[in-house]
């Protein structure tokens, strides 16, 4: 990825955002020929002359110091992540200094917890929005990703280019921002990665509301929140969300739902959890993964869908 372009297109688009008022400055009469705050608004509230901002923002970071950067960023008013974000793009690490890209490995012991945690959808993230690994009722709630080819098993792949996510999160907006903020922040990270570039440029084609979100340059690091669901199997759920980051691999994220004890939400993932953790032979039931792909199991087999528990979220909602 261009550096530079990236660079001009994140300041662009943060001071795009900002009003006068936003930040303490006078509105004047008439119309502005652009939306946000001048270029040389931005230079008198960082302390900087408006030739050295320009520059900036015309992609040419070499040499900034951290003490400008800061100026600029307060200016700017950006978050602890945008401001992380603008220092990699000023400062980005070249490969040959990060050394060669690792597989992607997730630590058995991690596994093994995700395995464990049989009541709770769980799964972990890697670099480029990868899905390494799962447990039964993520692949239950979220996709049959050991059906999936290993290429197919990303996140950003599922939200944009398949009809069953956009039919699972019902804030799809939502979900895909998110997405679409992790892979920015993976851009400033790794900028010279091929299989990011790959990834962009593929989703950039076959995918407008991708070039859309993309176009925004938001970043965002969520470490819990809330998401709406409604599954193909117990209907709605609202799920509470928490994101870890295992010791030694800041490239990894542990991601794991769980619905408010004794609400709807509950009893419906335990209800998930039941048809998830079953084995019978038969039809499979389409789950998440949608186009005929089955639900279930980690072990990618289907499972009968069973009959919603009278009362439950997923017979009030319908399946």
């Amino acid at each position: 990825m261009d550096m530079r372009t990236e660079l001009s297109e994140f300041l662009r688009s943060r001071r795009a955002r900002l009003r006068p008022e936003d930040v303490g400055l006078p509105r004047y009469g008439g119309r502005r020929r652009v939306p946000g705050l001048r270029r040389e608004e931005i230079a008198q509230l960082a302390g900087v002359s408006t030739a050295y901002y320009i520059r900036l923002e015309q992609g040419h970071g070499e040499n900034v110091s951290t003490a400008v950067l800061d100026a600029i960023a307060g200016a700017l008013q950006l978050d602890q992540a945008e401001r992380d974000h603008l220092d990699r793009l000023v400062r980005p690490v070249p490969r040959r200094s990060r050394g060669a890209q690792r597989p992607q490995r997730v630590r058995p012991a991690l596994q093994q917890l995700l395995d464990a945690m049989a009541d709770v959808p769980a799964y972990v993230l890697g670099l480029r929005m990868d899905v390494l690994a799962w447990n039964t009722l993520a692949c239950a709630l979220v996709g049959d990703f050991p059906s999936m080819p290993p290429e197919q098993r990303n996140m950003a792949r599922q939200v944009f280019l398949t009809q069953a996510a956009r039919d699972l999160y019902r804030d799809w907006e939502a979900k895909a921002s998110d997405v679409v903020a992790g892979l920015r922040m993976d851009a400033g990270r790794i900028p010279d990665d091929p299989k990011l570039t790959s990834l962009i440029g593929e989703l950039s084609v076959k995918s407008e509301d991708f070039r859309r979100v993309w176009a925004t340059h938001d970043i965002r690091d969520k470490g819990h929140g809330v998401k709406e669901l409604h599954h193909p199997v117990v209907g709605r759920l609202t799920l509470r969300y928490e994101m870890f980051r295992p010791p030694g691999d800041p490239d990894q994220v542990l991601l794991t739902y769980h619905a408010e004890p004794g609400t709807p939400s509950a009893d419906a993932l335990r209800l998930l959890a039941s048809w998830a953790g079953g084995r019978a032979d038969g039809p499979a039931a389409e789950g998440p993964g949608g186009d005929g792909v089955p639900g279930g199991g980690a072990g990618g087999r289907g499972v009968r869908r069973p009959r919603p528990v009278e009362g439950s979220a997923a017979a009030a909602d319908g399946p």
